[in-house]
């Protein structure tokens, strides 16, 4: 291959920061490697996505254990990609909550999820002889479920397909924070590879709708005050729409993947290629956009074998 697949030479250990972005509100960030969230009720504690591994997990309880010795009760999983789910064994948290949606893509594609993710970050599956294995909620919700940290409310949302078909957010309205997951990116490449193109930007309207004071995104920085809310907001709108109009115009014509990927590479190159995993997302979001445009309406599953034959067919 022309260049290492994904993320296999991204070996380098990233420099964690722990940022309070409301009263008992904590945004775990590391670099635009997977984020996790904090939400510290009255008597207990609420994290907001797993981490890859236990190994990551205990990381994350590391910082909480630094700000509360509250114990852990529940856990909300955005969605149910790898890096986000595997480590909830490390929790011992009673609640692990997604949408049915995300259940239901467990069910569907968890192992192959699994098996495609292994390979393209080996560096966030380090110690993965410790993940029992896949991740299944023991609470779904269709559109919307409120959860009382005792007298905290937290609200966990549905807002519309975008990162993939089950994406959840969660709102903590007496401090108007909201934990996004990977709708909303922080100078990091969106990873669209599962996503909707034509739903992502109606989600953000609707986040953007809760005028929020802070978010906790994806991956990147912690996002506070309502400037870096809207930049963070536009700017992963502008990504969206950079991969996916190029593409279309490839797709409408005829064209082939390998032109969609230039034309791409054209208009995201000179705005995004500092972005982190902007090398790695980019294959696989130039084939999303070019199916979509193409008329498949649903992300194919992603394979550790068709992984390697779509990068191979554009970097080779």
């Amino acid at each position: 291959m022309a260049k290492a697949f994904a993320s296999q030479g991204d070996m380098t250990e990233k420099t964690i920061t722990f940022d309070e972005i409301g009263e008992g509100l904590w945004a775990f960030t590391a670099e635009g490697d997977p984020n996790s969230g904090v939400i510290i009720g009255d008597d207990s504690v609420m994290i907001v996505e797993a981490q890859a591994t236990p190994r990551l997990a205990e990381k994350v309880i590391e910082k909480v254990r630094t700000v509360t010795d509250k114990p852990i009760t529940h856990l909300v999983l955005t969605h149910y990609h790898a890096v986000r789910v595997l480590g909830a064994s490390a929790y011992g948290a009673d609640q692990i909550i997604m949408s049915d949606m995300a259940r239901g893509m467990v069910a569907e594609r968890g192992q192959e999820d699994w098996d495609s993710e292994f390979q393209r970050f080996p560096r966030l599956f380090e110690g993965h002889e410790s993940i029992p294995g896949l991740t299944w909620p023991t609470t779904t919700f269709s559109d919307s479920m409120t959860v009382y940290l005792g007298s905290r409310r937290v609200d966990i949302k549905h807002l519309g397909r975008a990162h993939t078909a089950g994406d959840a957010v969660i709102h903590v309205p007496d401090q108007n924070v909201m934990f996004t997951g990977d709708i909303v990116e922080y100078h990091s490449a969106c990873y669209c590879g599962d996503g909707y193109f034509g739903d992502w930007g109606g989600t953000l309207d609707a986040i953007k709708a809760y005028h929020v004071d802070a978010i906790a995104p994806g991956r990147g920085d912690a996002l506070v005050g309502s400037v870096m809310v809207n930049k963070a907001i536009e700017s992963t709108r502008d990504f969206l729409d950079s991969t996916y109009r190029p593409a279309a115009r490839i797709a409408a014509r005829g064209g082939s993947l390998k032109e969609a990927w230039e034309a791409v590479r054209a208009e995201c190159d000179p705005k995004f290629s500092d972005y982190a995993i902007y090398e790695h997302c980019l294959p696989f979001n130039v084939a999303r956009a070019y199916d979509e445009a193409g008329g498949i309406a649903h992300p194919r599953i992603w394979t550790d074998k068709r992984d390697i034959e779509m990068w191979e067919a554009l970097q080779g």
